[in-house]
């Protein structure tokens, strides 16, 4: 059997100066899904509540906290884009709205942030 090196093997390859291309992303937002716990499923007990979340709420808007809000056209929770950093302190705030504190309302958080592959469409260096 013969004990020849493969041509394409790495050891066999020209050596250069490549370096993996850096992809990685900063969180910018936090996209937050709420949804109603088993709780905040009871109308009458959730609507007391709801007399205080919204002013919450428009509190976390009107300090950029939360850029943009919707509700779920099948009305089984919240969307909210958010400025923050981490899903920790997204988190952290959405608990502290009433919703949060009574128990009824839960959030999925998701990561955000700019397309950085664009960058390969510029022609000056990154910054």
């Amino acid at each position: 059997m013969n004990s020849e090196k493969n041509s394409n093997s790495v050891s066999d390859t020209k050596e250069t100066n490549w370096s993996p291309i850096d992809l990685s992303t900063p969180t910018t937002k936090i996209l937050a899904l709420g949804r109603w716990t088993v709780k905040g499923m009871v109308v009458s007990d959730r609507i007391p509540v709801m007399m205080k979340e919204v002013p919450a709420t428009v509190r976390l808007y009107l300090t950029g906290k939360i850029e943009q809000w919707y509700v779920k056209p099948d009305i089984s929770g919240v969307v909210f884009i958010m400025n923050v950093t981490s899903s920790a302190e997204a988190d952290e705030l959405l608990k502290k709205l009433p919703l949060g504190v009574a128990g009824m309302m839960e959030f999925d958080f998701i990561p955000l942030g700019p397309i950085t592959p664009l960058r390969f469409l510029l022609d000056e260096p990154t910054i």
